[in-house]
């Protein structure tokens, strides 16, 4: 989220996280719902990750959708290696990112893992 929150000052867009968070929309980013959809689908074996990759490219072009999944499976990959070891977030990012960290309830995540 701090690379899309600084892209978005970058180009005078104000995203509303909370609506990617909690899936209720209105987030400002384009094609929101199809880029969720595939993003849940991705992480969830219950889902057709294969159908939601083809209505996102349907509404967005395929190299969205393949920038997408490579988001995806990077993001997945690296949460994977500092969750197994341990990698806390460093002081001057977890100083920056307090406040969007709060209002997002992003702390809270790992709990709901244990």
């Amino acid at each position: 989220m701090a690379l899309l929150r600084g892209s978005g000052k970058h180009n005078g867009i104000d995203y509303h996280f909370e609506g990617i968070v909690d899936g209720s929309g209105g987030s400002g980013v384009a094609h929101e719902r199809e880029l969720l959809a595939f993003a849940d689908a991705a992480i969830d074996p219950s889902q057709m990750a294969a159908e939601q990759g083809a209505a996102l490219a349907a509404c967005a072009g395929r190299e969205a959708m393949r920038d997408a999944a490579a988001v995806i499976a990077g993001f997945d990959a690296i949460t994977r290696v500092a969750d197994a070891t341990g990698i806390p977030l460093e002081a001057p990012k977890a100083e920056a990112s307090v406040e969007w960290r709060d209002r997002l309830g992003i702390d809270e995540f790992w709990r709901m893992k244990v």
